[in-house]
């Protein structure tokens, strides 16, 4: 296995800095239980009268659900550990538990849902919208493109082969229309957009801003329907979450450019701009960077980041279902924030090389990573290849930038 050599590579055994009570999201006493609040309430709680130990020698903290041992474990420096003997149980979880509501999540251009398990962890649920082979049409603009259900699942492997690991876990999943959508939503206005088509397949299109139209309905095959199921972060009255605007954010607009583009020394008034004149936050920016030129994604437009831990801590990379439209092209201003600061992080850079190599051949290790996927293979060979010819333009860049 590529993948296992990989992970036990040196480059990836630096250890994190100690985390005390204040780098963790959430400070809890793991002997002590937790239940449900009696009013219905999805939160939970800590229970006072609990037991200390449970009868059966294990913790309280081992009978807490994947999601929750997922939040619980979130820090300053990382969404999950590296070595996380959690993650195949999350996975498996997220494709195979029992799906008790289903909702539309309000907001966003296109249709996604909220799906909420027994043990009351709660997916976002991106639907397949086309094919594998599918190529993003060269005439699109970025903010016109479909978001794909298996470039949401690609990326979350593809951030955790870099060792960034700062996207919540994602698992493809078949769900069926009418039984785990159409029969248990209490979605008024989604019920409203269930049909038959012609085909006699079941089919619905929900209330967004874009896509959102018997046009664009999701129909099933009759009424399977492939998706990603990405766990939700710890909900923001618990967590709050800060969003920043991009300094490379795009213009949206057909015609107009942003400054980035026009101004070749643009990253010089960015390096004076707090966030980014002090601490690793430019560093952070221009990993998010690389992880979006190897997968294509022009729409980053914000990212995200635990307000807790100010700003001394990782992006979260959310939202990567643009990416992996095109594998026959290269889309170079992406890489502008490299290109234009000439920097990076010595382990970011380190662990690229070593994915240049043979033995851990980037597409090789994803490909393997994506063939564990209950939706396998995820991704079509074509964009597996660009990634190794995009990684070696990353490291030319990198080359030049020392020649400078």
């Amino acid at each position: 296995s590529k993948l296992a050599a990989l992970f036990k590579h040196p480059l990836y055994k630096v250890p994190i800095p100690e985390v005390t009570d204040g780098d963790k999201l959430f400070v809890v006493n793991p002997m002590e239980k937790f239940s449900l609040r009696s009013s219905g309430s999805d939160e939970w709680v800590s229970n006072s009268k609990a037991e200390m130990v449970l009868p059966t020698g294990k913790t309280a903290y081992d009978t807490y659900p994947s999601w929750l041992k997922f939040h619980v474990g979130i820090n300053r420096y990382e969404l999950y550990p590296r070595q996380d003997p959690l993650m195949p149980a999350l996975l498996k979880d997220l494709a195979t538990l029992k799906i008790v509501s289903s909702v539309q999540k309000s907001g966003g251009t296109q249709l996604k849902l909220i799906m909420t398990f027994p043990n009351y962890g709660q997916a976002l649920f991106k639907p397949m919208k086309q094919t594998r082979d599918q190529e993003t049409p060269v005439d699109f603009f970025y903010f016109s493109d479909f978001e794909r259900h298996n470039a949401e699942i690609a990326a979350f492997h593809l951030d955790r082969i870099l060792d960034f690991r700062r996207i919540p876990p994602v698992s493809g999943r078949l769900v069926n229309i009418t039984q785990e959508i159409r029969d248990i939503t209490t979605d008024k206005k989604l019920a409203k957009t269930f049909f038959i088509s012609p085909a006699g397949n079941v089919c619905f299109y929900g209330e967004c801003s874009y896509y959102c139209s018997t046009e664009h309905a999701l129909c099933g095959k009759p009424d399977q329907l492939e998706g990603s199921m990405a766990v939700l972060l710890p909900d923001k009255a618990l967590a709050k979450r800060r969003s920043w605007r991009s300094p490379w954010r795009r213009s949206y607009h057909k015609s107009k450019k942003a400054e980035w583009e026009l101004n070749p020394n643009y990253c010089a008034q960015v390096k004076e701009t707090p966030p980014y004149n002090s601490g690793h936050r430019l560093l952070d920016l221009i990993d998010m960077t690389v992880l979006d030129f190897l997968m294509g994604n022009m729409d980053r437009h914000h990212y995200e980041t635990f307000e807790k831990f100010g700003n001394d801590t990782f992006l979260l990379h959310l939202d990567n279902g643009r990416g992996f439209g095109t594998h026959s092209h290269d889309e170079m201003s992406i890489l502008a924030p490299l290109q234009q600061c000439c920097r990076i992080k010595k382990s970011t850079y380190l662990r690229l090389r070593l994915l240049a190599t043979e033995p851990y051949r980037l597409s090789d290790v994803l490909r393997e990573a994506l063939a564990s996927d209950r939706l396998a293979p995820v991704l079509a060979e074509p964009h597996l290849r660009a990634l190794d010819r995009r990684l070696a333009t990353v490291l030319a860049a990198v080359g030049e930038c020392v020649a400078r």
